[in-house]
């Protein structure tokens, strides 16, 4: 009985010392078999591994592609305009060995501390550098800038351990106390164009108006002489006529003019008429014989 009552603590114990050397590495981290502070093993691949009870510990590290805000910053391209930065990154643990050695225990958030004064230092340097202006950051080409920061940074933090694989310009924009100047240099130039824009449209309409009344002038003017040619043929037309009438027979032409005369004399208002009792005005209405 007594042998049985110190068999079973020491079975409790030899479990307890067996669980505790099992471990179990998942496929998406990387662990670190540590005794006493010091890397006795690395465990990369998946699977189940073992470590001495008590005396060794496992630290355990994402080997998943991981992200990284860096704070947002302002930099002074080579034009002297002032512009606030917020970038990313995306990095993973390449060799957790030099991460440990390079951060000790504290572990991810030291290393995104000095990852993330990397990252702000070379986007200062590359933002800053001769021939890049803040016309050159706000266009298509901050692409070509971004990769630059990113083969810098990878440079950098290869002594963590770390592998920087991509570096992202989220925001570029100017301090808050440049843009109200700045957009009041904006709408001015804004308005300078439209000003500009309606002096030529006026300028424009002047000229078109100017022209139609040209044309205006020159067509009635055009309109006037031919109609003044057409009367003047008509005229002439009708004195050949006329002409060729009194030769033929002159007496009736003397006719024909008198009636003429008595219709325009004879209508509208005209309802009374002065004459001498001897003009030959009525001659026609007085007699059926003609006047010698």
């Amino acid at each position: 009985m007594r042998k049985m009552t110190f068999l079973i603590p020491v079975a409790v114990i030899a479990v307890v010392g067996v669980l505790s050397s099992v471990f179990v590495v998942d496929e998406r981290e990387k662990a670190l078999v540590l005794q006493f502070g010091q890397i006795k093993a690395v465990k990369q691949e998946p699977g189940l591994s073992f470590k001495i009870p008590v005396i060794q510990e496992v630290v355990r590290y994402d080997d998943r592609i991981l992200s990284l805000d860096t704070d947002t910053i302002e930099v002074t391209p080579s034009d002297d305009r002032r512009l606030v930065v917020d970038a990313f990154a995306r990095y993973r643990i390449s060799d957790v060995v030099q991460f440990r050695q390079a951060v000790g225990a504290g572990g991810v958030r030291l290393a995104e501390d000095r990852l993330s004064s990397i990252l702000n230092s070379k986007i200062r340097e590359v933002l800053g550098a001769d021939q890049v202006t803040s016309d050159t950051i706000l266009s298509e080409n901050r692409a070509q800038l971004m990769v630059r920061i990113r083969d810098q940074a990878r440079a950098e933090a290869r002594s963590l351990g770390l592998d920087v694989v991509d570096v992202r310009l989220k925001q570029t924009n100017l301090p808050e106390q440049n843009l109200n100047a700045t957009f009041a240099r904006m709408r001015a130039e804004r308005e300078r164009e439209a000003a500009d824009e309606v002096a030529r449209g006026n300028e424009a309409a002047q000229r078109v108006r100017a022209q139609a009344d040209r044309t205006v002038v020159e067509t009635l003017s055009e309109s006037e002489r031919e109609a003044q040619v057409v009367r003047g043929e008509a005229d002439a037309e009708r004195n050949a006529i006329f002409a060729e009438a009194f030769g033929a027979d002159p007496e009736f032409f003397a006719f024909y003019r008198s009636l003429q005369a008595y219709e325009k004399a004879l209508k509208g208002n005209n309802s009374s008429m002065v004459m001498t009792p001897d003009s030959e005005f009525f001659d026609y209405l007085k007699s059926d014989q003609v006047a010698q």
